[in-house]
């Protein structure tokens, strides 16, 4: 799983490339057939902005937080992918 950060108006710093890293490995867990991860952190004055484009085999799963802290913005994030990626795993799995 490639993960790439880039920030818009911000300047990505190792910390915040860790706490991505780290949340993200927690999603690959989930889903083995994650493929290419793109997170792009935006501040627009008050309000921090986390948004990410998860690239799965057969599917293009996207999700955005709002926050006052960034860190926040991640977490919230990750948990709605986590959320979205349950429940394509639940309707590409067998029924049987």
């Amino acid at each position: 799983m490639q993960v790439i950060v880039t920030g818009h108006h911000l300047e990505v710093t190792e910390a915040l490339k860790a706490h991505v890293d780290a949340k993200f490995e927690k999603l690959a867990r989930h889903f083995d057939n994650v493929t290419d991860v793109h997170v792009i952190l935006t501040v627009e004055k008050l309000v921090q902005k986390a948004e990410a484009t998860l690239q799965l085999s057969g599917a293009k799963l996207f999700a955005e937080d709002h926050q006052e802290d960034m860190y926040a913005a991640i977490d919230a994030m990750v948990d709605k992918l986590e959320r979205q990626i349950t429940k394509h795993k639940e309707k590409t799995g067998s029924h049987r």
